[in-house]
């Protein structure tokens, strides 16, 4: 049977054909190569019209079904539905809960996949996708970020997609079985583009060759393209010259038309990447900065051959040419790239301090024996011996021995961190004194610290909301650009002095190479880099770009209590002795303890450690009773011991005198007091609390003085709640808050008109982080708050939020100066090079002098972002 090119109507036998497409669902053939490119450019064209394919026609719509991963199954999604049927273009939505999955008729004319994904997740779901990165080669146009982006996202089965000029990735979500990797690297090299494996996947020493490598490629090519620039600016400005001037006009016809065989392999080799990139852009009717280049490069030296091989088409003294203007501005152009690239190699510093972390090798014992292994080959369940200054290599679950491990590349806290059998230890931390074998739990990308260097390289591929109005800035800049140029030459053609042609080509040219749209584009991305570079150092991570623009904005920050205020653990606080003394304080805890020590109460544990602390000796307890709701009895040592609260006091007609009156303000101070009888007569009193960190009062307090509102929303009562508040300088207390109701306090409090900060580490805590402007998880609580989470604290110091909204108002401060400086230095540059000065004060821009400037604007901006590098916090969390 045959089948229908769907272009130029062939009919065609399916085995023999040249090529076949998949597209919504639909198979196509093809008779040519011409064929498959007139489909590539417009492929839902042909699906809408072609009948012979076996598609209906009169259907117009796509359809595609969507993996949700939270789609819940009790509660109906309306709200997803609706959001999804407002979209202008989708015409039907139909949600299969128990599968998870949303089915979608649609529009492809009008929506694409990315908008509707985009649609899903701003409602609150996620969709169930995978995700990818994908190095792109030579990546420094700022206006080609937006077509890229735009592309992929354009491409069937993907449902995200960013580009980052910093980093020189994409990071693009898709579906696998709507979308392939080939189809993704294809919609990159339609833009002129080599897609690459991601560096920033690979080792460090992997990334510092790749980077090597392209800098040595940039310094060649700029120092051929400044080799040839120094006899061609000789001939360039023959009259100043000793052999050159006296040479006649036919010779120096002849010694241009050298120069211009010089320059046409630095325009082919040095600047190919401006000349290929031109052309992409050109072949989607678009423009980007290498159009700009391109032409105003390419415009010079056409000009100068015509004039050199017709000098009598040109009026007098205008056929001279401007071979110069070539090979400098591609030389001082390439010199930017490389230096550019040199300085975002110091900007990424901070990932590739965490990768330098890891240790190579690991000493695995297998079959009894022990043997070094590279990393990469060591299994989960498999046994490794540490010794004494040695490296974790990676996560387990210590089986024999103790040490002290040093810690602080994870947390931060600079004093090492005993550990014993069954403990936890991380890759990449520090084995001081001890030595100990530990069975893997986690290796290669599951380890702690591949989690967190994916999480700062996924920050650091993210984009600002800021990042994304520079980008659509610079895609409308170079047309801009392009028009201003042109105007520049009609204007100095018609009105300009004598020669009019030379100042109308020297001016329209300059305007073209002066132009810097890569200063505006790298503002953001390449502050971001550092800035979340920069958290990471110091145990903040911040998920992403946006979070970190909006912490600056930060003007309430809400604290949950236990946890996050205090250590999230009872501890002993206080024994009082009764005013008739029958035992001494450490008697009083020693009998105490051994009760407890059979006790399942929850604060039973911080009696017996406390006792632990002090070397107290626990006795042998007998008859061991639990009293629901008042306390527990039992006999040691030949006494009888009662421990419990008020009622168990009142209902064993106990006197207890001023005790009672302690324990009343013991309570008032948010601790838990619990009254010992010993032979029936009251003995003291045992203080249990969830004490306060030690720096959170010093943290609050430096917050307050940030002019950020500081409030404790807790499930405790009123009473315990401002105890805790007034330890800490807290005067906003929402006490009693069910974990449910969390969440619509912290949409109360933005309903006030205040960006809001939720800081808490539980579960209940999740929909609180998730519904407040940035939530920040801290790193010791649950996997579920920090899923939940914008930015996370590594060490479970409130410390860390005072850091995280500093490096966010640093980084903000320094975008702002880069976007300001890269403006200015357009709004300024562009009109100087049409020629503003020349009536005033006879000043005219030369091309080298643009091109020099447009070079190094993007080095001052990199320059300005590293200096970011230099980040001191308030006060160090190390």
């Amino acid at each position: 049977m045959t089948q229908r090119d769907p272009v130029c109507g062939m009919d065609i036998d399916p085995q023999s054909a040249f090529a076949k497409r998949e597209h919504m669902g639909q198979t196509f053939y093809f008779c040519s190569q011409s064929c498959v490119d007139q489909f590539d450019k417009d492929p839902h064209s042909y699906v809408m019209t072609s009948a012979t394919t076996g598609f209906n026609a009169e259907r117009t719509l796509a359809r595609i079904e969507l993996p949700i991963a939270d789609m819940p199954i009790v509660r109906p999604a309306t709200e997803l539905e609706a959001a999804l049927r407002a979209l202008d273009g989708v015409d039907q939505v139909t949600i299969n809960a128990g599968a998870g999955l949303l089915r979608l008729d649609y529009d492809p004319l009008k929506i694409n996949l990315a908008r509707m994904a985009n649609a899903v997740q701003t409602v609150g779901y996620t969709l169930d996708g995978a995700q990818t990165r994908i190095g792109i080669e030579n990546l420094r146009c700022a206006s080609c970020v937006k077509f890229i982006e735009d592309e992929l996202k354009s491409t069937q089965g993907v449902l995200n997609a960013t580009v980052n000029i910093a980093t020189q990735e994409a990071t693009v979500d898709y579906l696998p079985q709507n979308t392939t990797l080939a189809e993704l690297n294809k919609a990159i090299e339609t833009w002129g583009y080599k897609p690459r494996p991601a560096t920033s996947d690979a080792p460090v020493d992997k990334q510092e060759e790749a980077h090597a490598q392209e800098y040595r490629k940039l310094m060649n090519k700029f120092w051929f393209a400044a080799a040839v620039a120094l006899p061609v600016m000789a001939t360039a400005y023959y009259q100043v010259v000793p052999i050159l001037r006296d040479m006649s006009m036919d010779s120096l016809r002849l010694l241009w038309g050298i120069t211009a065989l010089l320059t046409l392999p630095v325009m082919l080799w040095s600047g190919s990447d401006f000349f290929t990139g031109a052309w992409a852009a050109f072949k989607h009717r678009s423009a980007n900065m290498n159009t700009l280049i391109a032409l105003g490069t390419g415009a010079a030296w056409l000009y100068s051959t015509f004039a050199i091989l017709f000098p009598s088409v040109f009026p007098e003294g205008t056929s001279e040419p401007f071979y110069d203007v070539v090979a400098v501005v591609i030389a001082l152009v390439v010199l930017g790239q490389a230096l550019e690239l040199r300085a975002k190699g110091q900007s990424s510093s901070a990932i590739k301090k965490l990768l330098g972390l890891q240790a190579k090798t690991a000493r695995v014992i297998r079959d009894g024996k022990e043997m070094d292994l590279p990393i990469e080959e060591v299994l989960v369940g498999d046994v490794i011996q540490v010794r004494p200054g040695e490296k974790v290599p990676v996560d387990g679950i210590i089986v024999e021995g103790s040490s002290a491990v040093d810690e602080s590349m994870l947390t931060g806290e600079s004093l090492p961190v005993s550990k014993k059998q069954g403990d936890e230890v991380i890759g990449a931390t520090l084995n001081k004194t001890g030595a100990f074998k530990f069975r893997t739990t986690k290796v290669g990308k599951d380890t702690a610290l591949a989690q967190i260097v994916k999480m700062v390289q996924d920050a650091q591929n993210s984009k600002a909301p800021i990042a994304r109005l520079a980008d659509t800035v610079s895609g409308y800049f170079v047309p801009i650009v392009m028009i201003l140029a042109v105007w520049t030459f009609v204007i100095w053609f018609v009105i300009g002095p004598q020669p009019q042609l030379v100042y109308a080509l020297v001016t329209s040219v300059t305007v073209l190479i002066i132009a810097c749209p890569c200063a505006l584009g790298l503002a953001t991305p390449m502050s971001l880099m550092v800035g979340i570079g920069k958290g990471a150092e110091n145990g903040i991570l911040i998920r992403s770009g946006e979070a970190l623009q909006t912490a600056r904005a930060i003007q309430t920050v809400v604290l949950d209590k236990t946890g996050t205020i205090t250590k999230g653990k009872p501890e002993l606080t206080d024994i009082v002795i009764s005013d008739q003394p029958i035992v001494k304080d450490d008697e009083l805890l020693r009998l105490s303890a051994s009760v407890e020590k059979v006790s399942e109460h929850p604060l039973a544990q911080a009696i017996v450690e406390g006792a632990q602390a002090r070397k107290l000796e626990f006795v042998e307890v007998k008859d061991f009773e639990a009293i629901p709701g008042h306390g527990v009895s039992a006999k040691l040592e030949g006494r009888s011991i009662l421990i419990g609260n008020l009622k168990l006091m009142n209902r064993e007609k106990i006197a207890l005198g001023s005790l009672e009156e302690q324990s009343k303000s013991l309570a008032d101070d948010g601790k838990t007091p619990m009254f010992i009888a010993l032979d029936g007569k009251a003995a003291g009193i045992i203080a249990v609390a969830d004490t306060v960190k030690e720096d959170s009062a010093e943290a609050i307090k430096v917050l307050q003085n940030m002019g950020i509102e500081v409030v404790m929303i807790t499930g405790d009562n009123r009473r315990t709640a401002e105890a805790i508040a007034r330890k800490v300088g807290i005067t906003r207390v929402l006490a009693e808050v069910l974990p449910e109701d969390k969440a619509n306090n912290i949409h109360l409090l933005q309903a006030e008109g205040k960006k809001v900060a939720m800081v808490g580490d539980g579960i209940n805590d999740a929909p609180a982080l998730a519904q407040a402007d940035v939530g920040l998880a801290i790193g010791t609580g649950t996997d579920v708050a920090i899923e939940a989470s914008d930015i996370t604290l590594i060490k479970g110091s409130l410390k860390g939020v005072v850091t995280a909204i500093e490096v966010s108002r640093a980084t903000m401060t320094n975008i702002y100066q880069n976007l300001v400086g890269a403006f200015f230095y357009n709004v300024l540059g562009v009109p100087v090079a049409m020629g503003v000065l020349f009536p005033f004060f006879g000043l005219l821009l030369s091309p080298l002098i643009a091109g020099a400037a447009m070079a190094f604007s993007s080095v001052t901006v990199v320059g300005n972002a590293n200096r970011l590098r230099g980040f001191k916090p308030k006060f160090s969390v190390r």
